[in-house]
């Protein structure tokens, strides 16, 4: 049985509440990222890319027995430790649920007030073309 978003979210809340300063979570973040299968080139188009990100972020959706996955990438690895852990939460997940998630994590852990502002806003336009693939299936 597949975990809901909520006891992901409650994961990673652990996981991150073992770190001790921004140093650590920072560079678990970039791990994350690199335990990113890799993303097929002919999906780095305009139409998977993340408007709003100052790095480039594209994601991919699809759509297998009612939930959704994601693939993802970023040419910078911070960002693509982000886009990972948003789809941690989210891959796997029923269009429905991901639409209506409240991403409490974020303020959890800390990353929007640890993030620059230019990253905090690409985070949260990553989380809205993830939430926007979910309400157009």
């Amino acid at each position: 049985m597949k975990q809901s978003i909520e006891d992901i979210q409650k994961e990673i809340i652990s996981e991150f509440s073992e770190l001790t300063d921004w140093e650590e979570k920072f560079q678990y973040l970039i791990e994350l990222g690199e335990e990113l299968p890799s993303f097929p080139d002919e999906k780095r188009t305009d139409e998977y890319l993340v408007p709003g990100c100052q790095s480039r972020v594209w994601v991919a959706p699809k759509l297998s027995e009612g939930k959704l996955e994601f693939d993802a990438d970023s040419d910078t690895a911070l960002t693509k430790g982000l886009i990972a852990i948003l789809i941690r939460v989210f891959s796997g997940q029923s269009p429905e649920d991901i639409a209506n998630a409240s991403l409490g994590f974020i303020e959890e852990v800390g990353l929007s007030k640890f993030l620059s502002i230019s990253r905090r806003n690409g985070l949260f336009s990553m989380v809205q073309k993830l939430k926007g693939y979910a309400e157009k299936v």
